[in-house]
C-alpha cells in the first residue's frame, strides 16, 4: 500500500515524534541491543481483507520497537492467539517483522500511528492522523465487519466512517454496513485484571467470522 508509506514519513504531530524518538534512544533495558523502529507503524494485514481491525496506537516497546502493528508485547500476544484461533493469522505469535507471520481476510490499522506518552494521545493528535484511516477505507473495498478495540478505537471509525454517535461494550454488535462488533482492548491492564480474557476475545473473532461467512 503507499498509504503505508505515508504513513511511515509522517511528522504531523509535533509531540509524539518527539516521545517515539525519544523512546527509540533511550530504549528498555531489556531491548538495549536491539534497534528500534521509532516512526509511525502502518497497517498490517490483507488489502483484500473482509475483516478490519482497528486498535488504538503503537506500543512504546512493542509496535513502536518492532515497527508492525500489536508486534512484540504482550498485547500483540493475546491478540494474535486470538485471530490464529479463529483463522486469520498464520500463526499464534507476532515477535518481530520478519517472523513470518501474515495475516488471512484481516487488516489491522489504528486511528492513531505513533506511540503517545502514556498511551494517551490528544484530540488534535487523533484527529490529524485519524486522515490515514479515512483513506484506507475505501481501499478496504471487500469489508464485511470490523472489530474496534476500546471505546478510542470505536470513535476513531465512527469518526472517519462518519456514524452517529455508538454505544461501547465488550462483545456489543451494531448491525451496520459493515456491521461493528465493539471488544475491550487486549492491554495489560484489561488482560492482567481478568477484565479481557483470552475465552473473551476469542468469542469476537469467532462473532466476526461467522459474520463475514454469512455475508
Amino acid at each position: 500500500m503507499l498509504l503505508n508509506d505515508e504513513i511511515v514519513r509522517c511528522r504531523l504531530c509535533p509531540r509524539l515524534v518527539e516521545h517515539r524518538e525519544e523512546i527509540a534512544r533511550v530504549k528498555r533495558r531489556a531491548y538495549r541491543d536491539q534497534e528500534y523502529w521509532g516512526k509511525p507503524v502502518p497497517s498490517f494485514g490483507d488489502p483484500a481483507a473482509r475483516l478490519l481491525v482497528v486498535g488504538l496506537a503503537p506500543g512504546a516497546h512493542g509496535a513502536n520497537r518492532t515497527g508492525r502493528m500489536f508486534t512484540g508485547d504482550r498485547s500483540g500476544d493475546f491478540l494474535y492467539r486470538a485471530l490464529y484461533e479463529t483463522g486469520f493469522a498464520s500463526q499464534p505469535e507476532s515477535t518481530h517483522r520478519g517472523d513470518g507471520l501474515t495475516l488471512t481476510d484481516c487488516f489491522i490499522s489504528a486511528p492513531v500511528h505513533c506511540a503517545p506518552p502514556g498511551n494517551k494521545p490528544e484530540r488534535e493528535e487523533i484527529a490529524t492522523c485519524s486522515s490515514y484511516l479515512r483513506r484506507e477505507l475505501p481501499l478496504l473495498k471487500n469489508l464485511k465487519a470490523v472489530v474496534v478495540l476500546g471505546r478510542i478505537a470505536l470513535d476513531g471509525y465512527r469518526g472517519v466512517a462518519g456514524l452517529p454517535v455508538l454505544p461501547f461494550g465488550h462483545g456489543l454488535v451494531h448491525a451496520l454496513k459493515p456491521v461493528l462488533i465493539c471488544s475491550y482492548h487486549p492491554s495489560q491492564q484489561n488482560t492482567q485484571t481478568g477484565r479481557l480474557t483470552a475465552e473473551m476475545l476469542h468469542a469476537v473473532f469467532a462473532t466476526a467470522r461467522r459474520i463475514i461467512e454469512c455475508n
